[in-house]
């Protein structure tokens, strides 16, 4: 035994303790934000970039050091990574959209309100002239 480390082993350790100081920080982000808006930032952007890290380090793992290619975690970072953002999108068009009818913010507390010169096209009702509307009033 020589004791030595050899560059895959060191490059896939360091690529999977980056992962997880990215998941570590998006898991309390996602605790500790206070408004559902806020809190879609740790799991979509940290934990998603700490999972690909973890990923990334395995494949390099077993390409360099066990000379056997992987295709699994390949399949599962682009998977991850095409669908997160979309998720994302999607509980926050619901959010805005469930404010926009009236209805209580739940636990995490309402969104901040956007400025008077900011136009969401999913936190207000479109209103006459306005690219969308098609209203003739």
């Amino acid at each position: 035994m020589s004791g030595g480390f050899s560059l895959g082993e060191i490059l896939a350790s360091a690529l999977i303790v980056l992962g997880a100081g990215f998941a570590l920080i998006g898991s309390w982000g996602l605790v500790r934000l206070p408004s559902l808006m806020e809190r879609l930032h740790g799991p979509t952007k940290a934990s998603t970039l700490g999972l690909g890290a973890m990923l990334i380090g395995s494949i390099v793992w077993f390409q360099l050091v066990k000379g056997e290619w992987t295709t699994h975690e390949l399949l599962i970072s682009l998977f991850l990574f095409v669908t997160a953002p979309i998720t994302a999108n999607m509980i926050a068009k619901v959010h805005l959209h469930r404010l926009r009818l009236g209805e209580q913010p739940g636990p995490a507390g309402p969104p901040a309100s956007p400025g008077a010169d900011s136009d969401w096209a999913t936190y207000e009702a479109l209103r006459a002239g306005t690219p969308g509307c098609f209203d003739e009033d």
